[in-house]
């Protein structure tokens, strides 16, 4: 950071001491954690392919920060908890940020300006989004080191809040504000997708086309994983239903309860009804049945879950093509799909994911993206470094809390660039197990 000079500041006497400030320590850094960052970049590659996949027009003769460095600068930021572009007005000094970012730690060779920034993510076009969900989907399959025999993908869409002009923007009815409608893909802790859209359409628009695009690629790397889908019922649509069908591919979808289906379930909540008072304990029944809505092509197998607990009875209906029980498919698949919220609260609350204030509708779809990258970086480190450890099941605000923000005195001579760090960090042994382990072959 740059370095001040002014009288000392007085905060009173400990004792017989004076506590005294000043802002003469030097080039300190409390991100020194960005480092290890920078070690999982390097592992798996992911600013180069990013970079990669944006052209860019400007003429290098005139060119002060290279693209490759503002998208280091940029994620980086982004995990080290800067959300907003003013934040790198100053941030841009950072010798933390600056050295992760491939750059060098003085002050006279700052990183790009909030205003540059900005030039980058207005130039982005809708093939470049979809060359970088490539990059995404590319990490994902990389991270394998043989093809799983099978793979769950998770659907799952959210409001993302805006209080501007936005292009693109509308009030949602049910969220009662105005807001995007992101819809995301996960498949386990890994994302795969992060597709921005308008809030006035349906919350499974787009999704059977995603679910073409995914499997299809995933398949050209590995044909014999099964695949199959998860979401809740705003993702029970007959149309996506008939292509996994048609495509062998298994999926499992919550399906809200309807007169027809409660007229179905109807014995095994009288029978749980009958148990619960005999036991006075939570019951659950489970069973299955055959249904079509009169839009569907045709009937499809239903799971039912009769439930009847101390505050009321909870029937619930799930549409399937899986093999297995009913009480298998509901507890040991479809309940996990709760999971999926876990990650989508890491983007949305912890990685800025609802940062979407520029006004042009892709430049908010590359800001989402930004925010997605800064999960896979966080995500990648928690899979190679954090496996084993405690805080293997850490979440992003824990990691960078407990490892990233680290204060440091930053030393720059001709041949090095020294970052010690401060001797009361609680986790060293923990960093050096991390640092060795990014350090490893991959």
């Amino acid at each position: 950071m740059t370095e001040c000079n002014t009288t000392s500041l007085q905060f009173g006497r400990l004792g017989r001491r004076d506590i005294v400030a000043d802002f003469e320590g030097g080039t300190l850094t409390s991100d020194a954690g960005a480092l290890l960052l920078q070690q999982v970049d390097q592992r798996l590659g992911l600013i180069d392919s990013i970079d990669h996949c944006i052209p860019d027009p400007r003429d290098p003769r005139y060119v002060i920060h290279q693209q490759r460095a503002m998208l280091g600068q940029r994620i980086i930021g982004i995990a080290q908890g800067y959300e907003d572009l003013n934040d790198h007005q100053t941030m841009r000094q950072d010798a933390a940020l600056q050295v992760a970012s491939g750059g060098h730690p003085e002050d006279d060779q700052p990183l790009a300006s909030p205003s540059t920034l900005c030039r980058l993510e207005n130039r982005i076009t809708r093939q470049t989004i979809v060359d970088l969900h490539r990059v995404m989907v590319d990490q994902f399959l990389d991270s394998y080191e043989q093809p799983p025999a099978e793979i769950t993908l998770d659907f799952d869409a959210t409001d993302d809040a805006v209080h501007g002009d936005q292009e693109g923007r509308f009030f949602h009815g049910y969220y009662r504000h105005y807001c995007f409608l992101p819809l995301y893909v996960f498949c386990g802790e890994q994302l795969l997708c992060s597709y921005l859209r308008p809030s006035k359409i349906d919350g499974a628009k787009h999704s059977r086309a995603i679910v073409k695009l995914l499997v299809n690629y995933i398949r050209q790397r590995w044909p014999d994983t099964k695949i199959v889908i998860r979401g809740d019922s705003g993702f029970c649509r007959w149309k996506l239903m008939r292509w996994c069908d048609n495509h062998d591919v298994g999926y499992v979808f919550g399906i809200a309860g309807n007169k027809r289906l409660v007229r179905h379930i109807e014995p095994l909540m009288n029978e749980a009804e009958v148990r619960f008072l005999w036991t006075g304990q939570k019951q659950r029944l489970f069973g299955e049945t055959e249904y079509a809505a009169f839009s569907w092509d045709r009937p499809r197998r239903i799971v039912m879950k009769a439930e009847r607990m101390i505050e009321g009875v909870n029937p619930r209906f799930i549409v399937t093509n899986l093999p297995g029980t009913p009480a298998e498919l509901y507890d040991n698949i479809y309940v996990h799909r709760g999971e999926m919220e876990n990650r989508i609260k890491e983007q949305q609350l912890m990685l800025f994911a609802d940062r979407t204030s520029c006004h042009d509708f892709l430049a908010n779809q590359f800001r989402l993206m930004l925010s997605s990258f800064a999960y896979v970086l966080v995500q990648g480190l928690r899979r190679v470094a954090l496996a084993g450890t405690e805080m293997e099941k850490a979440q992003v605000s824990t990691i960078r809390t407990k490892l990233l923000k680290v204060a440091a005195r930053v030393r720059v001579s001709v041949r090095r660039v020294v970052f010690h760090l401060a001797s009361s960090f609680p986790y060293q042994d923990l960093f050096r197990v991390i640092h060795q382990a990014l350090l490893r072959p991959g």
